[in-house]
C-alpha cells in the first residue's frame, strides 16, 4: 500500500463489505476470537466454501461493523450477542488484519473509515409502529410503482397517525408486519391489503393500496428515504430491519436487579407453552412485597436474559442453574408476554432492538430469579471462598458462527 502526501489517509484504508446469508440451522462458517497481540475482533477458521468464505470474508480480517452498527468498542460478549440475535443474514464491514493494525498504530479514526465507506446521502432505514386512529385510520396509503414489482411509495395523510409517528411523504416501503414487500406479488398484496381506486386514477395512474385489514388497530412498517435507498443499491447492500432506527415501538424489555431476600426472590420461573406453540420461560406467583415485585416484575412476564446472557435458547434446567449460581443477587431482562409475541410475529429480537438504541444504556439492569417451590434452592447466607486453579492455554474462542 502506497501513501503519497496528497492521498487522503482515510480513503486508502478501504474496508470490504461481506454479506452473509445462511439457511435455517446452517452455520455462517467462521469464528470470532480474542488473541493476544492482535487489535480488534479477529475473524478465524473461515470454513472453505462456507457462507463466510463465499461472501469474501478472510482469515485474520477485523470487524468494523455488524449490520451497520460500529462494533470496535463492543466487548466480545456484546458482539457475540449482536451476531446471534441478527438472525440468518449479516452484513459485515471488515478491514484486512495488517491494514487494521497499521490504522490503529497510526491513530486513524476507525469509525470515520466506516462512515467513509457509506458515502454521502445516507440515512438508515426507520421502523415505525402506527396505531389506527378512530376517525382517520392509519393515515397512510401505499402507491405501487408502475412496472416495478414490489416497489411502493408511501403517501401520508397530513395530521394522520402515520405522519405523527414520523413517516414521511415519498418514503419507500420495504417491509410491513414482518413481510418484505419485494417478495409480494400484486396477488399477494391483495391478500394483505384491500386495493381501492385512486379518486383521480386514470389508465396510467397507479392504484392506491390501503392497509385496511379488519379488526386490526396497529401495524409496523420499515421505510427508507429514496436517496438513502440509492446509497444501499450503489453498495449492493440489502436493507434489513436489524439495521433500522426504531420509533414508537409499543413494547420494551425491562432490566431489573434483585437482591436475595430472607425468603428468596419471591417468584417462580416456569417453562410454559404459549397459545402459538412456542416455549417460554414465564414469571409466576410474584409475592407481594418481595424483591421481585419491588423491582417491577409482573405476573406473566417472560425471561430474556440472566446476568446479561441471552437464555431463550437454553433448556429450563440450565436457566435455573444459571440463576442459582448468581449467589446473593441476579440481573434479569424481561418483557411482557404480549411484547414477546409482538416481536416474534415480526420475526425480530426484542433484545436486538433494545440494545441497539443508545437511550437504553442508562437503564438499570433487571433482576429476577425463579426457584420452583417443589424444588427449593438453598442460597448461601455467608460468602464461601473457592479455590480456582488456572492453566494457561491457547487463545479462547468466544464466538462460533
Amino acid at each position: 500500500m502506497v501513501i503519497t502526501d496528497d492521498a487522503d489517509p482515510v480513503s486508502v484504508l478501504t474496508p470490504r463489505l461481506c454479506i452473509l446469508k445462511r439457511e435455517e440451522g446452517e452455520s455462517f462458517g467462521f469464528r470470532l476470537r480474542v488473541e493476544r497481540g492482535c487489535h480488534g475482533h479477529v475473524i478465524r477458521q473461515v470454513t472453505a466454501s462456507g457462507v463466510a468464505d463465499c461472501s469474501g470474508l478472510k482469515d485474520g480480517d477485523r470487524l468494523l461493523e455488524v449490520n451497520e452498527s460500529f462494533v470496535v468498542d463492543f466487548t466480545h460478549l456484546e458482539l457475540a450477542m449482536r451476531i446471534k440475535l441478527s438472525g440468518n443474514q449479516l452484513c459485515l464491514l471488515v478491514l484486512d488484519g495488517e491494514v487494521y493494525d497499521q490504522a490503529v498504530l497510526e491513530g486513524h479514526d476507525l469509525q470515520a473509515i466506516a462512515r467513509a465507506h457509506r458515502g454521502v446521502g445516507y440515512s438508515p432505514p426507520r421502523l415505525f409502529h402506527i396505531t389506527r386512529d378512530t376517525h382517520s385510520g392509519f393515515g397512510v396509503n401505499f402507491l405501487p410503482l408502475e412496472g416495478q414489482k414490489g416497489q411502493f411509495l408511501v403517501s401520508v395523510v397530513r395530521g394522520g397517525s402515520a405522519e405523527r409517528a414520523g413517516v414521511c411523504q415519498g418514503d419507500r416501503l420495504l417491509w410491513i408486519d414482518g413481510a418484505a414487500v419485494s417478495d409480494l406479488s400484486h396477488r399477494g398484496l391483495s391478500k394483505v391489503w384491500n386495493p381501492t381506486s385512486h379518486p383521480t386514477a386514470g389508465p396510467s395512474t397507479p392504484r392506491r393500496i390501503s392497509r385496511v385489514k379488519k379488526c386490526r388497530d396497529h401495524m409496523t412498517i420499515l421505510v427508507i428515504d429514496m436517496e438513502s435507498e440509492k446509497s444501499y443499491a450503489h453498495r449492493r447492500m440489502p436493507i434489513l430491519p436489524t439495521m433500522a432506527r426504531s420509533y414508537n415501538l409499543p413494547y420494551r424489555p425491562r432490566k431489573l436487579h434483585l437482591a436475595l431476600g430472607s425468603e428468596g426472590y419471591g417468584f417462580l420461573l416456569r417453562e410454559e407453552k404459549t397459545p402459538s406453540g412456542r416455549k417460554a420461560h414465564v414469571m409466576r406467583e410474584v409475592d407481594h412485597g418481595s424483591p421481585a415485585e419491588e423491582a417491577g416484575m409482573q405476573e406473566g412476564d417472560e425471561l430474556l436474559e440472566v446476568n446479561g446472557r441471552e437464555v431463550e435458547s437454553l433448556a429450563h434446567k440450565d436457566i435455573v442453574d444459571r440463576i442459582r449460581k448468581s449467589g446473593q443477587q441476579v440481573s434479569l431482562t424481561i418483557i411482557t408476554s404480549c411484547g414477546q409475541q409482538y416481536y416474534k410475529q415480526l420475526g425480530l429480537s426484542a433484545l436486538l432492538l433494545f440494545y441497539g438504541t443508545n437511550e437504553n444504556l442508562a437503564l438499570h439492569p433487571v433482576v429476577a430469579v425463579e426457584v420452583p417451590k417443589e424444588q427449593p434452592a438453598v442460597w448461601p447466607t455467608k460468602p464461601s471462598p473457592r479455590l480456582c486453579i488456572f492453566e494457561k492455554g491457547p487463545p479462547k474462542t468466544l464466538v462460533e458462527n
